[in-house]
């Protein structure tokens, strides 16, 4: 055979090697961690109408999961465990990146993702662990595999659009979620209309009860500054140097919020700032069709609640997880949160990465439990029954005169409450003895809810649209929500009088309090009145959780802590590595220190084999021993390419703490 010959052969089996090798190792497209398809698509209960047309825009929100979920949900654990060295040691923004967040590359991945596919990024951010993205229907049916197509509603008169099956993405690992690739659930305000109760019940609108007789405002209806004065009762806390953030579905006018104190005859003090998480506009104006009085009623009971409050910043979007995730990041970082909208997610995981990022940051979540009785597979209660909010019920309050102490309380025939429609487990501080029992009718594997309650009937005053301001017309556990992520602003003021940090997710404190002789100076207990299936009851119920806030009493409660010993734990960035014969790689170490710890701590490791050098940088922490150091591996090329355990050992102050990691070295 000629040297032409076997050059060509050689070229021809050369490239057919290759052709294989691509085939062969071409990423293969990967599922999200979470679902997507909605239930009337995957069981054709929903009719397919036809295409959604292939030039429309769509923004969407691409989620990237959470690193070392395990080691996470030990460390939120210890977090509100009083017991823990760790107790309430909070992290930062850029900490909880470092080490639970997604990683740069990883990010970089994502953003590379979509510019190839001729996306626009509009936004997100690595500590938001999201990319937002604007394009093109085509385009999201080609970068994600699926067709987007519009259908009817099954309990809706309306039309929807969805994708006909599970998103995939072309990555070398899954992402956790895609949102904005349906309307199948339009979030709705939990909110009511005396009118509409009044019709739902077979009632004359005047025949509705609402014990507003009491209150500061026009026809005795109540003002924020009510609520403060019935469950508050004091005046040394107004929530100075803290930052409370409301999400919200829509913008709002702020001539809104200045006519109601105008026409009650008060002052606002706290900037409000209007900030759009994905692109939605922040502006909602009567006379383009925008109703802004749910926007309004939450600004009203956040600042009546705590008028000196540093910041109240509204964020607006048209996806849940572009909201939260902004909730997550922003600076200053919102302490406090209320949430009074409701809808329903195709996945009800799809916010947990976010509301655990919030508990390790010492965030609070409060979300309105809704204003249709008992919760059910029709009546959903998301997200007020995820695990890792506090869900707030509403009441019917009488005080002892205009902006005067608390003096009833019944439980509010709307309440919203009862046992999880989505199925989600029963957490730990609802296994408490004491918490479910005959009285309450709670279940013992499920969520219940809700956590807490204050009141929600027909008994406000509010201004929206620039049209109206209505006395004694609007309820719902909307406007509990934001009184209580007020009330917490307060808590949280006396927690850094204290020189405490903030007091973040309270569940686990005040489930773990009420069933001791302290509940009665905590809470008011709320042990009269029906929703739906569920009576309120001495103790905890699913009407009215455990009740309202008892003024200082639950702020001491909230704000007093148990010293613990001085001491400091010990983590790393991955329980495992990858190391490569001939290179170098590193790993973040994190110490931190609680209960007056003061001492540098050095760092040192054992286990690794003959050719694998390790350092530290810096080898030693010094005091307080609060910080990180990286640990540096360097290869030979003679390693046997297998696994070892490696011992890290952190000592100081009279103290050790080791951490075995696995390490992989591969060629």
């Amino acid at each position: 055979m000629s040297r032409t010959s076997l050059n060509k052969r050689f070229l021809l089996t050369a490239a057919y090697l290759c052709l294989l090798n691509t085939f062969s190792f071409a990423a293969e497209p990967r599922h999200c961690l979470t679902r997507h398809l909605r239930a009337v698509i995957r069981n054709h209960k929903a009719k397919r109408m036809g295409n959604v047309p292939g030039n429309q825009l769509m923004t969407l929100n691409i989620v990237l999961p959470l690193r070392n979920q395990s080691a996470l949900n030990s460390f939120v654990k210890a977090l509100y465990d009083p017991a823990s060295p760790s107790y309430r040691q909070f992290l930062t923004v850029p900490q909880f990146t470092d080490r639970f967040g997604p990683s740069q590359k990883d990010y970089e991945d994502v953003l590379k993702f979509a510019k190839k596919h001729k996306f626009s990024v509009i936004g997100g951010t690595r500590d938001g662990m999201n990319v937002v993205v604007k394009g093109s229907v085509s385009t999201v049916e080609k970068a994600f595999h699926l067709k987007m197509g519009t259908y009817r509603h099954t309990t809706e008169n309306r039309n929807f659009y969805a994708p006909d099956r599970e998103p995939t993405i072309d990555l070398p690992f899954q992402l956790w979620h895609i949102s904005g690739l349906d309307n199948y659930s339009i979030p709705k305000p939990q909110l009511i209309t005396k009118t509409a109760f009044a019709k739902a019940h077979g009632l004359n609108p005047d025949a509705v009860l609402t014990h507003a007789t009491t209150g500061s405002g026009p026809s005795a209806s109540f003002l924020g500054s009510d609520m403060r004065a019935a469950y508050y009762g004091g005046t040394a806390l107004t929530g100075a140097g803290q930052n409370l953030g409301l999400l919200e579905y829509a913008g709002t006018d702020l001539d809104d919020l200045t006519t109601y104190y105008k026409n009650v005859g008060q002052t606002n003090n706290v900037p409000v700032t209007l900030l759009s998480t994905d692109g939605t506009s922040t502006s909602c104006l009567n006379s383009n069709g925008c109703d802004d009085s749910e926007q309004t009623i939450d600004m009203t009971q956040a600042l009546g609640m705590a008028p000196g409050l540093a910041s109240l910043v509204l964020y607006v979007g048209s996806t849940d997880t572009a909201i939260i995730s902004a909730m997550t990041t922003n600076n200053p970082l919102p302490t406090t949160i209320g949430c009074s909208w409701g809808w329903t997610p195709a996945d009800p995981n799809t916010l947990d990465p976010y509301f655990q990022k919030m508990a390790a940051q010492g965030q609070t979540f409060f979300a309105a439990s809704g204003d249709n009785s008992s919760w059910s597979s029709s009546n959903e209660a998301w997200p007020a029954d995820d695990t890792n909010v506090v869900s707030v019920g509403g009441t019917d309050l009488i005080t002892a005169r205009a902006a005067g102490p608390w003096q009833s309380e019944t439980a509010w025939e709307n309440s919203g409450g009862g046992i999880s429609p989505d199925s989600i487990p029963i957490p730990s501080w609802q296994q408490l003895a004491g918490v479910i029992n005959s009285g309450n009718q709670g279940s013992t594997t499920l969520r219940n809810g809700p956590d807490v309650s204050a009141n929600a009937n027909f008994t406000f005053y509010v201004c929206a649209d620039q049209t109206t301001c209505a006395a004694n017309q609007l309820g719902g556990t909307s406007f509990a929500a934001p009184m209580w992520a007020g009330y917490l602003a307060l808590v949280n003021q006396q927690a850094a009088a204290n020189g405490a940090p903030p007091v973040g997710f309270i569940n686990p404190t005040i489930y773990a309090q009420n069933v001791t002789a302290s509940y009665a100076s905590d809470f008011h207990d709320v042990s009269s009145g029906t929703s739906g299936s569920f009576s309120a009851a001495p103790g905890y119920d699913l009407v009215t959780g455990w009740g309202s806030p008892n003024g200082s009493g639950l702020i001491a409660a909230l704000t007093t802590t148990t010293t613990a010993s001085p001491g400091f734990t010990l983590s790393a960035s991955s329980p495992s590595v990858f190391l490569t014969l001939g290179k170098t790689s590193s790993l973040a170490l994190t110490i931190s220190v609680s209960g007056g710890f003061s001492s540098s701590i050095s760092l040192s490791a054992v286990g690794q084999p003959a050719g694998v050098h390790i350092s530290f940088s810096p080898s030693s922490i010094s005091a307080p021993g609060q910080g990180s150091s990286e640990m540096i591996l360097s290869v030979s090329r003679h390693v046997n390419t297998e696994t070892y355990p490696i011992t890290i050992t952190a000592m100081g102050g009279g103290i050790a703490h080791t951490l075995t990691l696995s390490f992989t070295v591969r060629r």
